[in-house]
């Protein structure tokens, strides 16, 4: 946790120091269009890289494999776009890195590696040593039934004033 806190003091200050450096250098209306433009072309790219990761998410659930690539990259993804959203150059490079796919790649092997990704689905099919037991279910529908009237005290009808 004081990695966090010191992440959360540090990257606003190094921020604020560079807005400050370049808006000196080439202006402050230059500056503002500047994080401006960075923040629209990091949406569009997002939108472009996030609807890519998806589709060949898709085409793996649909072979019949777990997408774990594909569900790090949509978190480096979304880190990404977070970073694009809040002003200031220092988290738009980060943020653009991590929606260039090769260096978001890079990133999410780095993350695989630190990280195990375990599929459930290939530890064990289903079928074999299940230990399923179907007389632990109670087959009793979730759902009230029409016929009966619903108990009393179940509705509570009324209005609420408040006297100040």
């Amino acid at each position: 946790m004081p990695v966090l806190f010191l992440l959360f003091i540090l990257i606003p200050i190094v921020e604020i120091t560079v807005l400050i450096n370049v808006g000196q250098t080439i202006g402050t209306w230059y500056t503002v269009g500047l994080v401006l433009l960075s923040a629209f072309i990091g949406v569009n790219m997002l939108r472009y890289q996030g609807i890519s990761t998806l589709a060949r998410a898709q085409q793996r659930i649909s072979s019949g494999e777990m997408p774990a690539q594909e569900m790090v990259e949509g978190l480096v993804l979304a880190v990404g776009g977070a970073l694009l959203i809040t002003p200031g150059f220092v988290t738009d490079f980060i943020g653009f890195c991590c929606l260039i796919p090769f260096t978001r790649q890079a990133f999410v092997k780095g993350l695989m590696k630190r990280f195990k990704v375990v599929s459930m689905s290939k530890q064990q099919p289903f079928g074999q040593n299940d230990t399923f037991d179907e007389s632990k279910f109670d087959h009793k529908p979730s759902f009230k039934d029409p016929s009966k009237p619903p108990r009393q005290g179940d509705i509570i009808d009324g209005e609420f004033r408040r006297d100040d």
